[in-house]
């Protein structure tokens, strides 16, 4: 029994026909390295990658520019600036070249993509629209080479310039010695930018560059002759396929018992066949793409499942003129009042040499108040993590052991983190602060341990102790967040007195006071039943996290994820 062609199910193609496509990409990439862009590479360091560039390499004409670009690249050495050392000895400013200008008409090369700061890639994204940086010709292909793992992914605005979306993760390096085919005739295309347009649509390709690219990669392949349906299927599938976001909607018959129309329409002549339906790609061609969406798109897709998301870099801090924390620039300052950029102030203070040494200088470099420059620091703001647990007799009959192992967790992760963590419980008849801001876990474990169980609900009591001391870690510099555990179910006031309404109510009042506050928080659901909790967590605006019967380091996932 014959086998047929690979279903999308299958993920589609196996892997020498990936192979086989990653170099088709690479000879399209050489041949016009500018206006395809570049190649998103998605690869762990090895073999196969390796002989991928050297394919690209290879097919490059003599001499051709190629560059790799460093992690953590500066501004000067990226797009060009001030050669300090030729400027301090001629006495007059000297410009540099920078990395993308060196590589004019040919490739920069980007290992570890995904770890891309977004300023320099929105720089790199500009110089692809531009051809230029800083006022130098910057005509490149960029090669991302994406070593992500989950959901570390590359930049979208950076990776939509970029024609080829290559992965080669599932490939050995045996299949890299395969010949590519050779190109197969087809009918000719009447209409192919059409065709592109209505496959990107059909795909849900919402960016324009995704058909245009593919444009220009099937009038690549098709040469000298008319674009043909080959050519068409080629370049979808190099192009479109990786970027699609929907499977194409399968066409929906039409009912029987429609009505015929009034009017026959005129029959074709007999040398003609029935054209298409405007904007509606051919079966086979749509097959033929779906066909060579990658694997682990294709499951999401499936699934209904949406796109990861470029993964954020770093934490959160502030820019500040301090003596301590990570560099960012400099300014004009005294160094009196920070720390004095050595290098910043001599490249203010270069271009002046020339003139400050006609005025009878004796000095080889006059230095002045106003080139003078100090570091821009950013200091990393401590995150302070409050919980407050609910400690009555309702959250102690049912969940309290179980909240009590997952705030350990947390509280564990904090510490490694070097952040810090307070404990608020209430119960009885109101709340207790046991355990203020603190890095040290052996403390916060001692608090925990010895909460006890038992008593009414003063939930409102609670959230204002658990405000007030968020409040106070706020006006002192670190970011407080609240974590609050219970079951939602007040039924004591803030005097003490029982009755649910007025619990309830008071309990509501308190919530939206900490939205007011502007505070992040979580509530986790600790009860078994009801509606309570959610309606506390939708009153302070807050992520509501539901605690299923399971382990407790499930439920410390769900609440870091959430913070």
């Amino acid at each position: 029994m014959t086998q047929g062609p690979p279903s999308p199910a299958e993920g589609g193609g196996n892997a020498p026909s990936l192979w086989t496509d990653a170099r088709l990409a690479a000879d399209l990439l050489a041949a016009d390295p500018q206006g395809f862009g570049g190649a998103l590479v998605r690869a762990p360091p090895g073999p196969v990658r390796e002989r991928w560039l050297e394919i690209l390499r290879a097919a490059l004409p003599p001499k051709t520019p190629w560059r790799r670009l460093p992690s953590g690249i500066g501004d000067d050495a990226l797009l060009g600036g001030l050669d300090l050392a030729a400027t301090l000895a001629a006495g007059r400013a000297i410009a540099r070249a920078g990395l993308l200008a060196e590589a004019d008409g040919g490739i920069v090369v980007v290992p570890m993509a995904e770890r891309l700061a977004p300023g320099t890639a929105s720089r790199l994204a500009a110089a692809l629209d531009t051809g230029s940086a800083s006022e130098r010709p910057a005509r490149f292909g960029l090669i991302l080479l994406d070593e992500g793992e989950g959901d570390e992914t590359v930049a979208e605005p950076l990776a939509d310039r970029l024609a080829f979306r290559i992965d080669l993760s599932g490939i050995g390096f045996a299949e890299t010695r395969a010949d590519p085919p050779a190109p197969e005739p087809g009918p000719e295309c009447p209409d192919p930018v059409g065709d592109l347009c209505a496959l990107a649509e059909a795909f849900g390709v919402a960016s324009l560059r995704g058909p245009i690219l593919a444009a220009r990669v099937a009038r690549r392949l098709a040469g000298d002759r008319p674009i043909n349906r080959q050519d068409i299927v080629t370049a979808a599938r190099l192009v479109l396929a990786p970027r699609a976001t929907r499977l194409p909607a399968p066409e929906e018959p039409a009912p029987e018992s429609q009505a015929p129309p009034e009017e026959p329409r005129a029959e074709p002549p007999p040398d003609e066949g029935p054209e298409p339906a405007a904007g509606t790609p051919d079966d086979v061609v749509l097959e033929a793409v779906q066909a060579a969406i990658p694997p682990n798109l294709l499951d999401q897709l499936l699934a209904g499942g949406q796109r990861l998301t470029a993964a954020k870099a770093g934490r959160v801090g502030q820019a500040a003129a301090s003596r301590t924390g990570r560099p960012i620039g400099s300014r004009r300052g005294d160094p009196r009042r920070g720390r004095l950029d050595l290098l910043g102030t001599l490249r203010a203070a270069a271009p002046w040499q020339a003139i400050r040494r006609a005025e009878r200088e004796t000095r080889r470099i006059v230095v002045r108040r106003d080139d003078l420059r100090i570091r821009i620091l950013r200091q990393r703001t401590e995150t302070t993590t409050v919980f407050c647990v609910d400690a009555s007799g309702s959250a102690a009959l049912e969940r309290l052991a179980e909240a009590k192992g997952a705030v350990e967790l947390l509280l564990a992760e904090a510490y490694v983190r070097r952040d810090r963590v307070a404990l608020v419980a209430f119960r009885g008849t109101g709340a207790e602060l046991v355990l203020p801001p603190t890095r040290s876990l052996t403390r916060a474990k001692r608090g925990l341990s010895g909460l006890p169980g038992g008593g009414g609900t003063p939930l409102a009591a609670g959230i204002d102790a658990a405000v007030a001391v968020a409040l106070g870690v706020r006006r002192g510099g670190s970011r407080p967040a609240i974590v609050l555990l219970t079951d939602g179910r007040a039924n004591v006031s803030r005097s003490g007195e029982g009755g649910r309404a007025r619990a309830g109510a008071e309990a509501l009042q308190a919530a939206r006071t900490l939205r007011a506050a502007g505070l992040p928080a979580v509530v986790v659901d600790t009860g078994s039943r009801g509606e309570e909790a959610r309606a506390v967590a939708d009153a302070m605006g807050a992520r509501y996290l539901k605690l299923p019967r399971t382990e407790a380091r499930q439920l410390s996932a769900a609440v870091r994820a959430a913070l």
